[in-house]
């Protein structure tokens, strides 16, 4: 189980106004600012998200170099997964699969997938047997 992942942007400002818009449907709603001052040499400033009071994706101004991050976000329903799936759209992003079972999982896999401002992968996924 991973605990949290650093995700490089161009705009930060700008990635922050997205994801508060794309992840608020999946419950996705606390927000920290990581001063990175406060940590070892060299540590970026980070921009915090998280639920349940668990901090999990940070933004951290950095390149973009070659391919860009796929990162999966649970939801907790179909609903959840087209709910975020509209509005990281009406948030800007770049359509990569609307939502819909993915047989080739798993009849039971329903997703779907964007690109957020930065290229980057995302999907938010409803797996009936894991997330129930």
């Amino acid at each position: 189980m991973l605990d949290h992942v650093f995700l490089p942007v161009n705009d930060v400002a700008r990635s922050i106004a997205f994801y508060e818009k794309a992840l608020a449907p999946l419950g996705i709603t606390q927000r920290v600012d990581y001063d990175g001052k406060d940590g070892p040499p060299g540590h970026p400033d980070l921009k915090g998200f998280g639920k349940n009071n668990r901090l999990f994706l940070w933004l951290r101004e950095g390149r973009i170099d070659g391919d860009s991050f796929h990162i999966g976000f649970v939801a907790s329903s179909r609903a959840e997964v087209d709910a975020a799936y509209a509005a990281a759209m009406e948030a800007g992003a770049g359509d990569n699969g609307s939502p819909s079972a993915r047989a080739y999982y798993d009849p039971r896999y329903y997703a779907a997938n964007i690109f957020d401002p930065d290229g980057h992968s995302i999907e938010f996924v409803y797996k009936s047997w894991q997330h129930a």
